[in-house]
């Protein structure tokens, strides 16, 4: 299956082993939810480390760590679609966050609607009760 199929096709392809993955990687990771503070949508789910969650507390904006690339990762440094950091929030057992944010710009997702607009989230598609996929436009 190719990227381009992954991200924007209909077929279902979980990553059951992405934390397998993630626990290969040079630096100690957290998962991170992201959420609109207003709408209270979830938007993304990402990875922080020290690094990421040190330079978002001091920018001000979402930064996270690119569990792919092994470096930080600026949501919008390259799209504009900058989420503006409003609090966060840390789980009974300190090994999950939840960033609270605004966004800036027009979208989350680095993949677009069929109109070429970022989605406003990364979850735009739904599994339905017989397990087809399939995407909600927004």
């Amino acid at each position: 299956m190719s990227f381009n199929d992954l991200e924007e096709g209909a077929a279902l392809a979980i990553d059951f082993k992405k934390l397998k993955k993630v626990a290969g990687i040079e630096s100690d990771t957290v998962p991170v939810v992201v959420q609109d503070s207003t709408s209270l949508q979830v938007l993304i789910v990402a990875y922080l480390n020290k690094k990421a969650l040190t330079h978002s507390l001091q920018t001000g904006y979402a930064t996270f760590w690119s569990t792919s690339r092994n470096e930080l990762w600026e949501k919008g440094a390259t799209s504009g679609d900058r989420l503006k950091l409003d609090g966060v929030r840390i789980n009974c057992e300190q090994n999950s966050l939840l960033f609270l944010v605004t966004k800036e710009g027009k979208g989350v997702c680095h993949t677009h609607t069929k109109n070429g607009e970022s989605r406003s989230t990364c979850y735009y598609r739904e599994i339905g009760l017989d397990g087809a996929l399939n995407v909600m436009e927004s």
